[in-house]
């Protein structure tokens, strides 16, 4: 007799349920840190550490907005990290979303060679791009760098946020040490010099192409400016041997800038109203957590 009440497909619905990621909440480091503003200072150093694979460099030259609509492309990144980790089960439907629009992205170079976004290596080397960034951002930006403890935990964790994102488990580091072999042989024997680097670099200190012509030359000095300061954090935040791949020069002069510039901004984040320090996902995030922990204070202690 054939099964027609659906069982089969209940249950390997429920089990897939229980495969899921636990998604973050308060207590966890990504919670406390990856929403705050100064979490996405080295953003362009990431991003140009990953268009260094020669599979996404290829894929962004082809495919991507980023020439037509830089801040577009940012403002929907940063969004989609912040769902990683704020978003609740949002966030395990965030993962299954990226992995489903990247199916269809692929590119061939200059030398023929195709290339897809969902190739195991390149996916890996996106995901693992972030633990690099969020050490960096803590050793520069921060009050204070992370402790061992604090470096351990933020790892676990984003070996949490690696399975939220779908990334291969068998690639995932065991640990930091592991993690920093991996990470330095990538940059020494995979990355390239490759085109869309430069040309990231090159945008800095241009007028975004979605600002009305009328406009642009207003602009254009302030896009400057943060061009300026933009390229010193992004190129002092690089890991040394990505720089020599890509040509940059990096004194010891530019080094004490670069640090001047993060003591003041580590110093200061601190001070600023919560509302102002975290993006708006985060802040909205953090300011539901807390109702929900009053309405349960509030349960517990009802007359009964």
């Amino acid at each position: 007799m054939t099964v027609t009440d659906g069982t089969p497909a209940t249950r390997s619905a429920e089990q897939e349920r229980r495969d899921e990621p636990v998604p973050f909440g308060p207590g966890s480091l990504l919670w406390e840190q990856m929403g705050l503003y100064t979490s996405a200072i080295a953003g362009d150093s990431v991003f140009i550490l990953q268009v260094m694979h020669p599979a996404i460099g290829t894929v962004v030259d082809r495919r991507s907005s980023f020439r037509t609509d830089p801040l577009g492309r940012a403002a929907r990144s940063f969004a989609s990290v912040q769902t990683w980790v704020y978003g609740g089960r949002t966030a395990i439907e965030e993962g299954k979303r990226l992995r489903e629009m990247h199916k269809s992205l692929s590119a061939v170079d200059e030398e023929g060679q195709r290339h897809h976004a969902l190739s195991a290596e390149p996916w890996v080397w996106v995901h693992l791009t972030g633990f690099y960034a969020a050490v960096t951002a803590s050793k520069y930006f921060a009050p204070a760098p992370m402790t061992k403890d604090e470096e351990q935990q933020f790892f676990d964790e984003f070996l949490q946020l690696g399975r939220i994102l779908r990334v291969p488990e068998r690639m995932l580091p065991a640990s930091i040490p592991e993690y920093w072999d991996y990470f330095d042989d990538m940059v020494a024997n995979t990355l390239v010099p490759h085109k869309v680097a430069h040309e990231v670099l090159g945008q800095m200190s241009q007028v975004p192409p979605t600002v009305p012509k009328l406009l642009r030359p207003a602009v254009a000095p302030l896009s400057e400016a943060g061009g300026r300061l933009g390229r010193l954090i992004t190129v002092g935040t690089l890991p040394e041997a990505a720089r020599e791949k890509l040509g940059l020069s990096w004194s010891a002069a530019d080094e004490r800038r670069l640090r001047l510039v993060a003591q003041v901004i580590g110093r200061s984040t601190p001070l600023l109203p919560e509302r102002v320090r975290y993006m708006p996902i985060a802040y909205r995030a953090r300011q539901a957590a807390r109702a929900q922990e009053r309405l349960e204070r509030a349960l517990e202690h009802r007359p009964m």
